[in-house]
């Protein structure tokens, strides 16, 4: 299934998203809702993407993102034990709109009320990254594993946007006691492998759609990462809660709740 779905994700990217890569028209972009875009190109990866899904897992359900942002009661299945699909066709849009290389599309499998398949395409860079549960990460193909070299200085990101005014302020005031806080790349899909790459040391996150998380908290985790809740508890996209942090060892883990979320 890891090289099925990846061809389809390579596929899909190579016939709707990449033409239009900074080539995008006016009339192709849209706010559907404050501070967040889609594109004409969202939607049609989705469509071609979720086709394929279907047939290679016909009795599975494909919780798209723009399908659910149409009909929110499609992510109700990832509360019960049926299978499905999770799938965000273009991780990054704003990014993407923009003309930064740093946009993805991703894809998780859930069964079982657990992932169990991850898949991340990176078309700018010709980037793979994929995981099978107990089986470890895989970019481009090869097996890797998180650095587990101790730092006393941490690079992270700490995505402030959705925070109340007080917990942002609490970051601000406290950032500076970890090492270098950046306000984040806008894009999980290559968020989640920077910690892997060692290019960062966290990631934290008060929104947790799980279209956006599932895929690389999957891989990270596979990796011998860490993702978390808030509350210390492993995270799963079909178990409701508040918050996410992704780090790559248990040490920063606890170091940058210490400072971020006390």
């Amino acid at each position: 299934m890891i090289d099925d779905v990846l061809e389809v994700l390579r596929r899909t990217a190579d016939a709707v998203i990449v033409p239009r890569f900074r080539a995008l028209q006016a009339d192709q972009i849209e706010e559907k809702s404050p501070g967040e875009v889609v594109t004409l190109v969202d939607r049609e990866a989705e469509a071609m993407i979720a086709e394929a899904l279907k047939r290679i897992r016909p009795d599975a359900i494909v919780v798209g993102e723009e399908a659910t942002h149409a009909d929110p009661s499609l992510a109700d299945v990832l509360l019960t034990d049926r299978p499905a699909w999770l799938l965000d066709p273009l991780d990054g849009t704003a990014n993407f709109v923009e003309g930064s290389d740093d946009f993805a599309v991703m894809v998780a499998f859930v069964e079982g009320l657990r992932t169990t398949h991850a898949w991340i395409w990176r078309p700018a860079v010709s980037e793979s990254w994929t995981a099978r549960l107990g089986d470890g990460a895989r970019r481009n193909g090869e097996r890797i594993e998180v650095s587990k070299v101790a730092r006393q200085q941490l690079r992270g990101a700490v995505l402030t946007r959705f925070l109340d005014v007080g917990d942002r302020e609490h970051v601000e005031a406290h950032a500076a006691e970890l090492g270098e806080v950046l306000p984040g790349l806008k894009c999980a899909g290559v968020e989640y492998p920077e910690i892997v790459t060692g290019k960062q040391d966290f990631a934290v996150f008060k929104r947790t759609l799980p279209w956006d998380h599932a895929p690389g908290a999957f891989i990270l985790r596979e990796a011998g990462g860490i993702a978390r809740r808030w509350d210390g508890t492993d995270y799963e996209p079909t178990v409701e809660g508040v918050g996410l942090m992704a780090t790559a060892d248990d040490a920063s883990w606890q170091r940058v709740t210490s400072v971020i979320l006390t």
